[in-house]
């Protein structure tokens, strides 16, 4: 799991929800790259293997925990 302090973990998460809602509603937008591209404005560096992790739970599942996902 990343190591995260717990401002950039609530920073991921907003990204992340933002994203999971997109997905919601206009499913064939690219997770990796809005995830990706959502996560640098935030200031938030993740593995290729985390990203991987949150892109495959929010394209399954929608929004969904951070801390749950890369835990």
């Amino acid at each position: 799991m990343a190591h995260l302090s717990d401002e950039h973990l609530k920073a991921a998460q907003a990204v992340v929800e933002r994203v999971g809602a997109y997905q919601e509603s206009a499913p064939d937008r690219d997770t990796a790259k809005e995830l990706r591209d959502g996560l640098d404005e935030a200031g938030v560096s993740l593995s290729d293997d985390d990203l991987t992790k949150l892109v495959d739970a929010i394209d399954d599942r929608g929004v969904v925990d951070v801390s749950e996902v890369l835990g």
